[in-house]
């Protein structure tokens, strides 16, 4: 019994700082290296995450007690790999289960190197990015290389190719180019969650930089990607890097000038991109939530069980967006609604407050059946929401209707025009007086009705 008393108390430090619908953030994170070198040459990429509040457990690739569930439940929110030279985990932890983290809506940070595995590109492969098949190929760049006091190779490049997108590296411009040295990936033109984050220049390509070129290198240009991100269908998302020298102190720390620029940076913008970069992964920006869906008719408070058709209603739905540390009010012009039978009978646009809160109004379409409210919003670097809320329509009673329907209006005239003309008729038939007559003028017999 003492046992099961130790075994629950030591879960709830677990249990308490776990990723929930509350505090979306990933709070335990798995830290995999391929030596406990990297935990000190890239320390200031690690003490950037234990600043916000982040529980780094590191492990080596291979440690046979390594696992990332146990019993059926995951012990950590979210998983980095360092480790680029890995040919195989340790313990549980394979690219299928690594995979199935993923698929259960956990994140991932994989960073490879020039001299990456097959089990890491695989990794890679699964996620939609395909790193150069060429072992020995890096991206090389003549023109918009870093300038060095060596002149080198021109395989450490300065980029400053970023993703357009405040929601995934921040609302602060990076003014400094980024450092890269490693492989370069494309990106699979079947998977249209696949983003670039960081691109080469147009005069970058991907090859063996120290033998001469025999043929057309497969990568060339800026379908080069360096740095690429995924958000899954389920919110999961990914960070794929073909540079594990990016996230090092030494580059964090280290001056830069791009090659026909005069500008030199005393730091570079590594620290300021992987720092937004990670913020972003790890949900600490741009995550939403949907509250407090309600819809009744105008002029009424409850929520009904059906609706008739041609009844006027309103629509309503709160939306927040994950800060870090709270929920602040999500604020956007194309959140739209859908009144939704088999195809949407209604779209409307949804107004805002300000605070949050989107509401709208329109009459229910003159159709009887099941419909549904759907909200189905996907916005770039924004978590995916997806609402559906059931509810009848049903068409009028029969002493519902009006008692005269303007539009039937022609066809009362008509209907009262043939009574009216029918008794006229039978009056005439009924009360008139035929007589006839010899006509010598004409030599035959007249009728006449009188």
């Amino acid at each position: 019994m003492s046992k099961l008393i130790f075994v629950f108390l030591a879960l709830i430090p677990l249990l308490c700082t776990s990723f929930s619908p509350d505090r979306p953030s990933d709070r335990r994170v798995l830290v995999l290296v391929d030596d406990f070198a990297v935990k000190s040459s890239h320390s200031l990429f690690f003490n950037s995450l234990k600043s916000r509040g982040f529980d780094l457990h590191f492990h080596l690739a291979d440690d046979p007690k390594i696992a990332l569930q146990r019993y059926g439940q995951y012990l950590y929110d979210a998983l980095i790999l360092f480790s680029p030279t890995i040919e195989r985990f340790g313990g549980s932890v394979d690219a299928a289960a690594i995979l199935d983290f993923v698929d259960s809506g956990h994140d991932l940070i994989v960073a490879a190197d020039s001299n990456a595995s097959d089990l890491i590109r695989e990794i890679a492969t699964e996620c939609g990015v395909d790193f150069d098949e060429d072992p020995a190929a890096m991206v090389v760049d003549h023109s918009g290389y870093a300038v060095s006091a060596t002149e080198g190779d021109h395989t450490l490049i300065a980029s400053d190719d970023f993703i357009k997108s405040d929601v995934i590296l921040g609302s602060k411009k990076i003014e400094a180019p980024v450092l890269f040295h490693g492989i370069g990936h494309s990106l699979n033109p079947t998977n249209s969650l696949v983003l670039k984050a960081l691109s080469a220049s147009p005069s970058a390509f991907s090859a063996n930089p120290k033998s001469k070129l025999t043929s057309p290198p497969s990568l060339t240009g800026s379908s080069i990607s360096l740095v690429s991100v995924i958000q899954a269908r389920n919110n999961a998302r990914i960070l794929i890097s073909g540079s594990l020298s990016m996230f090092s102190n030494r580059f964090f720390r280290s001056g830069v000038q791009k090659a026909g620029s005069p500008t030199k940076h005393e730091k570079s913008g590594n620290e300021q991109f992987f720092t937004e970069l990670s913020k972003w992964v790890f949900h600490e920006r741009g995550h939403l939530k949907a509250v407090n869906v309600q819809h009744h008719k105008v002029g009424e408070a409850n929520e009904p069980s059906i609706y008739r058709i041609n009844d006027n209603l309103e629509y309503s739905v709160e939306v927040y967006e994950w800060s870090g540390t709270s929920w602040e009010p999500y604020v956007a012009d194309d959140v739209q609604v859908q009144f939704y039978m088999m195809s949407p009978y209604v779209l409307k646009t949804l107004s805002t407050d300000g605070k949050g809160r989107y509401f709208t109004s329109f009459k229910v379409p003159d159709v009887y059946g099941v419909f549904q409210f759907k909200v189905e919003y996907e916005k770039l670097g924004y978590t995916s929401l997806s609402l559906s809320k059931q509810i009848p329509v049903r068409p009028f009673r029969h002493n519902e209707y009006e008692r005269f329907i303007p539009a039937a209006y022609p066809y009362y005239g008509a209907a009262f025009s043939m009574m009216a003309g029918f008794f006229i008729f039978t009056v005439v038939h009924l009360y008139h007086k035929c007589v006839t007559f010899l006509n010598p003028a004409f030599g035959g017999f007249l009728w006449a009705m009188f």
